[in-house]
């Protein structure tokens, strides 16, 4: 709004740096630009202020989808007076020399202007898009359609940007929407559960298959070494028994030589005794007898044991 201020006969008008003042006398443009200061009389000038920065304009409508299902579009469009002159010729934005206040309302007429041709091509995009496709890429594909196809140069505004906030189905059917996906969500997290655990079992099954594997190896080692200790057992059992039979062999054998020896020796005796007459073989038998009878404290002799002996003695 202008800052104008009053005095008799005389008006005083102060503009801002993003409004465009038009000031009209006659017919005849008199002031026209942003940031003006000028004086003007009340009653022959005609003033209009058209603000030139930029202005956000929300949006908030219904539109039906391909499956006739109703969606709400929430959308930002930004824009900007472009060319005050055709604005001001085409919408009034004429102000009160006294108070600086516009007489019509016309920002309003721009917001309706500027909603019904953006609702005209966003409801245009969406009708020939179902509800899932409407929901997952219609943002981008009305945001699209609307920023190639809105223009406001006929009445002197510049479209800057627009911005497609969300694109909702009505509350019941987002809630269904909403339990579906989340019990694809849960699918697809107990899915996961279930893959991880088979990926568990698994590997516990191959720690428990490389363990028995170890197992069997260590059976079938500590069995070779069992065979080879007993193998090593009878082998030093042989040994042995052989080292035996060969002391035995040699035991066996010098008791034979020293059989054959003594026999050697006893027959070379007897061979000796076969010259020696019969009398004196019979005394050195006698002396062979006392020297291995047991020692005798006393001896009788009777005639009868005498006479015998003398008489094989006398013969």
């Amino acid at each position: 709004m202008a800052d104008i201020s009053s005095y008799p006969g005389l008006r005083h008008l102060r503009g801002a740096p993003t409004v465009h003042i038009r000031h009209i006398r006659k017919g005849k443009v008199v002031h026209e630009g942003t940031g003006l200061s000028f004086w003007f009389r009340p009653r022959t000038a005609v003033l209009s202020e058209v603000p030139v920065d930029d202005r956000e304009l929300p949006m908030l409508f219904h539109a039906r989808t391909r499956d006739y299902q109703d969606v709400t579009v929430q959308l930002t469009t930004t824009y900007r007076c472009a060319n005050p002159e055709v604005t001001t010729a085409r919408i009034d934005f004429s102000i009160d020399p006294d108070t600086g206040t516009w007489r019509q309302d016309p920002l309003s007429q721009i917001a309706n202007t500027l909603t019904e041709s953006t609702q005209q091509h966003a409801l245009k995009i969406l009708g020939t898009l179902d509800l899932e496709t409407a929901i997952k890429t219609g943002v981008e594909k009305v945001k699209q359609a609307v920023a190639e196809n809105l223009t406001a140069g006929h009445i002197g505004l510049e479209i800057i940007d627009v911005r497609v906030v969300a694109i909702r189905p009505d509350a019941d059917l987002e809630k269904a929407l909403q339990t579906t996906v989340r019990e694809k969500v849960q699918q697809d997290a107990d899915k996961a559960t279930y893959e991880r655990r088979a990926i568990a079992v698994e590997r516990e099954r191959a720690i428990s298959e490389n363990e028995l594997q170890n197992q069997i190896e260590l059976a079938k080692r500590e069995e070779l070494l069992v065979v080879q200790r007993g193998a090593n057992a009878l082998k030093q059992a042989e040994d042995h028994a052989r080292a035996s039979r060969v002391a035995d062999d040699v035991k066996a054998e010098g008791i034979r030589k020293l059989a054959e020896a003594e026999a050697a020796g006893e027959k070379a005796r007897l061979d000796a005794y076969k010259e020696v007459p019969q009398e004196i073989l019979y005394a050195l038998a006698a002396k062979e007898l006392a020297g291995n009878l047991p020692e005798i404290g006393s001896l009788t002799i009777t005639p009868d044991m005498i006479q015998p002996i003398l008489q094989r003695l006398a013969r």
